[in-house]
């Protein structure tokens, strides 16, 4: 039996809609994406980085509420996001921030 992608806590309607246009309809198929993989399509089908969104997810397929990450964890995530975020050229920030970075405009702040 196929659930929805609501049957994965803290998924609403904006996020079934976003997860439908990277093609994913099913909580089956999002589980088994996991966390990261799922957020890269979203990303690639024009979704636009979002830390928030992005920890919500990972929460909501452990089963925890999304406001259940704070601490360490929230800056693991954060860092995990980051990467995936500038891994994905899709979204520009990644090699727009690498090209202001090699010719010294943007120097990348540490995140608390």
């Amino acid at each position: 039996m196929d659930e929805p992608v609501t049957a994965i806590r803290n998924i609403g309607p904006a996020s079934v809609a976003a997860f439908a246009r990277a093609g994913i309809t099913t909580a089956e198929q999002l589980r088994a994406l996991g966390a990261d993989a799922a957020y890269r399509r979203l990303l690639a089908t024009g979704s636009r980085p979002h830390f928030i969104g992005y920890y919500v997810l990972v929460m909501g397929l452990q089963g925890r509420p999304w406001n259940d990450c704070k601490g360490d964890e929230k800056r693991a995530l954060r860092a995990r996001f980051d990467a995936l975020v500038a891994a994905t050229p899709e979204t520009g920030r990644g090699r727009l921030e690498a090209i202001l970075n090699v010719i010294g405009v943007v120097e990348r702040r540490a995140r608390r």
